[in-house]
């Protein structure tokens, strides 16, 4: 499509700035904030967007107006005068690459932690804990609330000084919007009592402060639940009642939200992850704008240009939000411009990116390693200098696709070997569960930008030695990748199936099954939660005194569910140690470390999921004939430099292993990996 009859790339007039396509990444809190500030890592990844085409990226997921709201997850400190200019050199860099840029603003009410920060208590309109940060709140009294809409006012300034185009208001499951919400205010004096006018009495107080400070050029936008979706929240026609209000006190733009926050079950339904349909709330935005007739912008789950494109043409919202896409491909606008759309690195919707923040780490994408790392990895790879080189690449799962794609992008020659009759190694094995299926873009993508790039791959080839010897290679990079580990058993491992069995369809347990998970990630929980539903009598046991500790919170209330659906029986805090036969049945040895002792189950089926052990046997067979003997040059790697290792001067070649044919590690490491070495190479 051409920029003239794109509806996504057609101008829009906000407030007193035109965006120059209808394009946003809403905001977001990536974490990746120094001390709290928006410093070079945090400006690059708002910039390369700009960089990218989009029209408007939206910062501080939500920024912080004052000190009893400290930092869920790295949120930016707006109640420091330090960080104006921080956000002015964002803003210029931004501006610079023709996008306009806006922060969110809140005060996190009791969505955060008493045991944080400066430890002020949490305050709310009542006391009433949230479930999702386990915060008791102070009730807020007047003082605190006068001195709060001063913050606020005080944060709008200093977005408008530093430069930013506009702020928006976090008003769902935070301080404002719990006051107006029946689920969290139970107050008995003017600032409650049941009435609207009441309710929101302060939130109003706060957006005519904001917008006072803001002036009259600069956007003040929320972004709000108008339906909370739970018994006893706020419904639809009240939140339209509410959101009328707010725009009659100078409100520009809404950015709709369906749902409630307070329990890791309702997120994941407002952040909705793979295995749920797309754009789930979409039509419901198209509600809000018809019902409310003013600018309209809206992100869930709208990972595709198609859905993108549907959104602004059939006029369901004046700006979508392409959140989660961006961090998957930060310049979709661009490819969407240069006719390169089948081009577009797809968001799957794996949510990794929110699951690491929500375990108190960064943001990063499951299969695009840049993201979050603009300060020293480029999203578009360079073409290498001199001559091209012969480079073999064994393995075709996520390491070797990622390696093959790379090497072809610098224009060396690239041969793939791939044992199975298709690419995708275990990605195309987890795809096959149901809720996990959108990964096999990961894999599919590659493909396509490997076909583009002339990179040669042959299926059902097992490389040995002297085939990749045969094709006389520069390179040879091993993503051979890893089987199933059942020697943690100290008896009995032939005697159990493992995960990829399960997923497969190779094996389908019968009868009462015991599946043990010393792993806490998706591989295991995939497997169980088939077996679960084909009915059979399952107990899942795991050393771990949580559920599934590396399946992050976005993710795992699909896995609860299924669980509680089946009546799956969970057991923590129990070691798999030894499976012997008896009476035709399976003896299980379950060993407590805080106990000190060891009890048995007999059940018909044993299912393990103990992460991978390495294929390494060509690697190693590999190693005296090549000039390096496998050794990485670690300094070189971190700082993308080439390998230039020489320990054996009758090695014809450079031999480098990724991925799981290193250690069991996940996605993400897999095309780290594979990334920052062929970027050099």
């Amino acid at each position: 499509m051409t920029q003239l009859i794109d509806p996504l790339l057609q101008p829009f007039a906000l407030k007193q700035m035109t965006l120059r396509n209808r394009v946003v990444s809403t905001s977001h809190e990536p974490s990746y904030t120094e001390d709290g500030m928006p410093k070079r890592r945090y400006r690059l990844y708002h910039e390369e967007k700009a960089k990218g085409g989009i029209g408007l990226t939206m910062m501080g997921g939500s920024a912080v107006v004052a000190p009893d709201s400290p930092a869920a997850f790295g949120n930016l400190h707006l109640y420091k005068d330090e960080i104006v200019p921080w956000l002015s050199e964002l803003a210029y860099g931004v501006h610079e690459n023709g996008a306009a840029v806006m922060c969110q603003i809140t005060h996190l009410g009791r969505r955060t932690s008493n045991y944080d920060g400066d430890w002020l208590p949490v305050i709310a309109p009542s006391p009433i804990r949230e479930p999702a940060h386990r915060a008791f709140p102070k009730v807020a009294e007047e003082w605190d609330l006068d001195r709060i809409v001063k913050a606020y006012a005080d944060a709008t300034t200093r977005c408008r000084e530093a430069g930013l185009d506009g702020v928006e208001i976090e008003a769902y499951t935070h301080l404002l919007d719990s006051f107006w919400s029946p689920l969290t205010n139970r107050r008995d004096d003017a600032y409650g009592m049941g009435s609207i006018e009441n309710r929101l009495r302060f939130p109003l107080r706060v957006i005519r402060t904001v917008r006072e400070a803001a002036g009259p050029d600069f956007a003040v936008g929320i972004r709000m639940s108008l339906d909370e979706d739970i018994e006893g929240g706020l419904q639809y026609n009240e939140g339209v009642e509410i959101a009328k209000l707010l725009v009659a006190e100078g409100i520009d733009f809404i950015s709709v939200i369906k749902g409630y926050m307070a329990s890791d079950e309702a997120l994941s339904r407002v952040i909705p992850p793979m295995g749920t349909p797309v754009a789930p709330h979409l039509e419901f935005a198209g509600q809000v704008k018809a019902a409310l007739q003013i600018p309209v912008m809206h992100a869930a789950r709208i990972n595709d240009v198609a859905t993108a494109r549907h959104a602004i043409r059939d006029g369901l919202v004046d700006l979508v939000g392409m959140t989660r896409a961006h961090i998957a491909d930060p310049h979709i606008v661009a490819k969407i411009h240069a006719g390169e759309e089948d081009r577009i690195r797809p968001c799957v919707g794996a949510s990794y990116c929110l699951d690491e923040i929500y375990q108190a780490r960064d943001a990063k994408c499951v299969h695009n390693a840049s993201t979050g790392r603009e300060d020293r990895m480029p999203h578009r790879v360079p073409p290498a200098t001199g001559t091209p080189r012969r480079a073999v690449v064994i393995g075709g799962g996520p390491a070797g696709l990622e390696a093959a794609r790379v090497l072809g992008e610098r224009g060396h020659e690239v041969v793939v070997f791939e044992a199975a009759d298709a690419p995708g190694g275990q990605i195309r094995l987890a795809s096959s569960a149901p809720r996990r299926r959108d990964l096999i873009s990961i894999v599919d993508w590659r493909l396509a930008e490997c076909k583009l790039l002339d990179v040669d791959i042959r299926t059902n080839a097992y490389a040995e030695a002297d085939d990749v010897l045969a094709e006389q290679p520069d390179i040879v990079v091993v993503a051979t990748g890893g089987l199933p580990n059942t020697e943690f058993l100290t008896e009995g491992a032939s005697l159990v199936t493992d995960a990829w069995d399960v997923l497969c369809g190779a094996v389908r347990p019968r009868g009462t099954v015991l599946f043990y998970d010393d792993n806490g990630g998706h591989p295991g929980m995939d497997a169980a939660e088939m077996v679960a539903r084909s009915g059979v009598a399952l107990e899942f046991v795991t050393p771990e005194r949580t559920l599934a500790p590396d399946v992050g919170g976005v993710n795992y209330p699909g896995y609860f569910k299924a669980f509680a659906e089946h009546d799956v029986r969970v057991t923590l805090n129990e070691r798999v140690t030894g499976v012997r036969r008896k009476d035709g049945r399976l003896e299980v040895d379950l060993y407590n470390e805080y106990a000190h002792a060891t009890r048995q189950r007999v059940v018909d089926h044993v299912v393990v999921e103990h992460g991978t052990l390495p294929q390494d046997e060509l690697y190693f067979e590999l190693v005296p004939g090549s000039s390096n003997l496998g050794e990485v040059d670690q300094q070189a790697l971190l700082e993308l430099r080439p390998q230039q290792v020489a320990r054996n001067q009758q090695g014809s070649y450079q031999l480098f292993r990724i991925g799981d044919a290193v250690a069991s590690r996940n996605i993400h490491a897999a095309v780290y990996d594979a990334f920052r070495l062929c970027i050099a190479l």
